[in-house]
């Protein structure tokens, strides 16, 4: 073989290799952006059940995969697609989807993806009564690894200025009722309970359209008695129920912010430590949570 043939025969090689890594890359980026995504834990609002520094994979497929939603590492939101679901999500399970703002916000600051446990389906009553939840009348499933930091409950007379829905006299343990909406449920507005669905109904119009003038309300300058509601709702709670910033404090969370449902750790640590003592931080791994189905 001369020169020519070896240098040739390389360069054939390099090529092969370029390829290869080429539809790898796609079939990674495939992969992440409709089947599986990768979500770390920063909060200790699902403890004990997901840890702060667990790292999980989250099936994208089940509730309908789709396009970026946003730039990554960017407050900047991208036009997205969605495929059709396997199954809607349902009561109990552990979801992440995009933080939708707080109770009184048009839109987050940040693009956040949380993780919280569907409690409130559609249409669903939630109530919370000394700490305990009941749905539609019947007391809702207990988590396994539920956690209470405080043993007495808040008195159902004293309220909390945080919780949703804005005016309530509510507090986070004595909390409800509250009906979870559902596409084509009509509501029925007027003064006493306008602030309640102001921020629902801007946030399905995308814009601020909810004003007051005297005792009429007006949508988008038209004198309006009642609104029909345009997406499908969820509840969302952590089940760290005392240190959970959730729906009891930010409302409900439209079907079209779900992200996945949250299924496999593939990696725990002590996120406390910090990077630089990278040593350190490899030592802190927790091997009992590696591999671990979260439910």
């Amino acid at each position: 073989m001369t020169k020519n043939d070896t240098t040739k025969t390389q360069l054939k090689k390099f090529l092969e290799f370029l390829k290869n890594l080429f539809f790898a890359a796609i079939a990674a980026l495939i992969l992440k952006t409709f089947i599986i995504e990768t979500s770390r834990v920063p909060t200790p609002s699902m403890e004990k059940t997901i840890m702060v520094g667990d790292f999980l994979f989250v099936n994208k497929f089940i509730y309908g995969s789709s396009s970026p939603r946003s730039i990554p590492f960017t407050n900047i939101a991208l036009p997205y697609f969605q495929l059709p679901a396997v199954r809607e999500p349902k009561r109990g399970d552990i979801v992440v989807f995009e933080f939708p703002g707080d109770k009184d916000e048009m839109k987050p600051v940040n693009i956040d993806n949380y993780v919280k446990r569907l409690i409130g389906e559609p249409g669903d009553t939630v109530v919370v009564k000394e700490k305990v939840v009941f749905i539609n009348g019947k007391e809702a499933d207990i988590p396994t690894h539920i956690q209470y930091l405080n043993e007495n409950a808040m008195p159902a007379a004293v309220t909390n200025p945080r919780i949703f829905p804005a005016g309530a006299e509510f507090n986070e343990d004595n909390y409800g009722p509250v009906i979870v909406p559902k596409k084509g449920d009509v509501i029925s507005l007027d003064r006493s309970n306008v602030e309640q669905w102001r921020t629902i109904i801007d946030r399905e119009y995308d814009r601020r359209v909810v004003t007051i003038e005297g005792d009429q309300i007006l949508i988008d300058k038209q004198p309006v008695t009642s609104y029909t509601i345009k997406k499908d709702y969820f509840f969302m709670m952590g089940d760290n129920r005392d240190n959970s910033l959730d729906s009891r404090f930010w409302g409900f969370v439209s079907r079209d912010k779900v992200v996945g449902q949250a299924f496999f750790i593939y990696w725990s640590w002590n996120p406390a430590i910090p990077f630089s003592d990278f040593f350190q931080l490899l030592g802190s791994v927790r091997l009992n949570r590696l591999a671990k189905l979260v439910h």
